[in-house]
């Protein structure tokens, strides 16, 4: 508890003494008198990324933002490297979405000490503290996702999590799943191996659950590639009766949902919204108002039904 109030009180000073010394808007507001550098390290730059990214440049449109944007490609030394050169830079401003929920923490802290506010997206930071958090409310859309496989399967039987237990963001997704499975005793998890996201690694894991798990009868999948990954394995070998329920709906998945294979249905981000609210957030705090520790944006989900109202 003292650690924590020592690491927030010498993050406010360092980054009043910051913007002070850059002659532009303090945290307790004034005029802004020159356009701000936002550095920001983002997971990958598959397609979630991109439609993320584009969201970040739309909210910097007219709030006197300027973006730095970088990928870690996955790589925690990687962006721990971006981080500390984005530090170096003098950047007004950093935005995360970390490769390593707890290996990222030492990387925030440093910029935070050199009066640098930091904020994450999409995944969160476990060891360290950061200004605002802004993310899909991933616990929500782990429930919908561990409904609509309930329902798929007759609320019985046995399901499995194909996992990524590094990331925060996919750790409360299986949160939410598992308290809706729990609501029936008729279903029983029965394995959750970690994929990392990959999608070959996902087919794989998913061949030598089919062989542990004949009775199987749905997988939840944490991320798409590991949907596709999943239901590659379950086509190959024909197991028609197993159901797939993914996690981003992202243009290839939605295919595969709409031709009616093993993948019914995928819960739904809306990326573009995160990276649009993170800048708007980032501005609004150098702007120096308030902000909220944290702004989880509502999920949704897609299946073959709704695809075709599209």
């Amino acid at each position: 508890m003292i650690r924590n109030f020592f690491l927030s009180l010498t993050l406010i000073l360092g980054v009043m003494a910051l913007v002070e010394a850059r002659g532009g808007t303090s945290v307790s507001g004034g005029p802004q008198t020159k356009e701000r550098l936002v550095g920001v390290t983002l997971l990958t730059r598959d397609v979630f990324y991109q439609e993320l990214e584009k969201g970040m440049q739309e909210g910097a449109k007219g709030r006197g933002i300027k973006l730095r944007i970088q990928s870690a490609e996955k790589d925690l030394n990687l962006q721990t490297t971006q981080v500390e050169n984005f530090v170096v830079q003098g950047v007004d401003a950093l935005v995360i979405c970390p490769v390593d929920s707890t290996g990222i923490g030492s990387a925030i802290e440093r910029a935070s000490k050199a009066g640098i506010p930091v904020f994450t997206a999409d995944i969160r930071a476990q060891e360290a503290r950061v200004i605002c958090h802004i993310a899909s409310d991933n616990r929500q859309g782990g429930r919908l996702a561990g409904e609509y496989l309930a329902k798929l399967i007759g609320y019985e039987g046995e399901v499995a999590i194909i996992d990524h237990p590094e990331v925060t963001s996919v750790q409360e997704r299986v949160a939410g799943f598992k308290e809706a499975v729990a609501r029936y005793p008729g279903m029983t998890i029965v394995d959750e191996p970690s994929a990392g996201g990959d999608r070959d690694r996902a087919m794989i894991i998913t061949q030598n659950m089919l062989l542990a798990h004949p009775k199987l009868r749905g997988i939840f999948a944490i991320n798409d590639n590991t949907a596709l990954g999943a239901m590659a394995a379950l086509e190959a070998g024909g197991r028609r009766e197993v159901f797939i329920v993914g996690y981003d709906a992202t243009p290839e998945a939605r295919q595969a949902i709409r031709k009616g294979g093993p993948l019914k249905a995928d819960v739904i981000q809306y990326p573009g919204t995160i990276g649009r609210i993170a800048i708007g957030t980032v501005a609004t705090f150098l702007e120096g108002q308030m902000v909220p520790l944290e702004i989880p944006i509502e999920t949704g989900i897609v299946d073959k039904e709704s695809l075709a109202r599209e």
